[in-house]
């Protein structure tokens, strides 16, 4: 099976496609936020993967194709912060300090639970940058000695948590300002958690988009500091 796929190209980039687009057929029809796209498409490729017996590297052939639009994507987030430009000068300050206290908010919990679950400093650094995106992520866990691979997908899991949760966690909380909701969201979740910002409102897409570009550089700094914790 492998080398029937090792010859095509357009595996991955089909398999990726088909999975998602299930993900999102079964998101319309059962409208729960667990069947989120992203995380059926997920599962759906491990379990055909691992039931033909196809290495990852095979499927990555085609699929690694796929990560190459996430540059655009990521570039596109800068679109509706412009359009609420003025929003953001009005409440620069709140919107700044609002980041700020999610960072450090989310550093010193993955200190706290580092303690409780008795974390080495490796398992510690690999997970300390969690909220923020993939690519600065791989970069910390890298410079401070982590697992690369484990940060990616604590990475991963964390947006899609934030993805499925976050309107039920601000209905829960009765957040109901959208400058507050979109920095709640954008910066505990990054990318992911932003695509369902967007859903929310055009206010919360935009603060939600300018908290993964904050949250990434105070994260960088942050976790240094951070890191000689443990």
């Amino acid at each position: 099976m492998n080398e029937i796929f090792e010859n095509s190209v357009y595996f991955g980039v089909v398999i990726s496609l088909l999975s998602y687009g299930l993900g999102t057929i079964l998101k319309k029809k059962f409208k729960l936020a667990i069947f989120n796209p992203l995380l059926i498409s997920i599962v759906f490729i491990l379990i055909f993967l691992a039931l033909f017996n196809i290495d990852y590297d095979v499927y990555n052939i085609g699929g690694k194709y796929i990560s190459f639009l996430l540059t655009p994507a990521t570039i596109c987030l800068a679109v509706p912060l412009y359009e609420q430009f003025e929003l953001l000068k009005k409440n620069f300050f709140a919107i700044i300090l609002g980041i700020t206290s999610g960072v450090v908010s989310s550093l010193f919990s993955i200190f706290l639970m580092a303690q409780v679950f008795e974390l080495s400093h490796r398992e510690y650094v690999t997970v300390l940058p969690k909220s923020i995106t993939t690519a600065i992520g791989m970069g910390i866990s890298e410079e401070l000695g982590g697992v690369v691979p484990i940060t990616v997908a604590v990475i991963v899991i964390t947006g899609i948590i934030g993805n499925i949760f976050a309107e039920v966690i601000c209905k829960i909380f009765r957040i109901t300002n959208p400058i507050a909701r979109g920095i709640a969201v954008g910066t505990s979740s990054h990318a992911l958690g932003t695509a369902k910002a967007m859903e929310m409102g055009e206010v919360e897409g935009a603060m939600s988009s300018l908290s993964i570009v904050v949250s990434g550089i105070l994260t960088v700094i942050g976790a240094g500091i951070f890191a000689q914790f443990m």
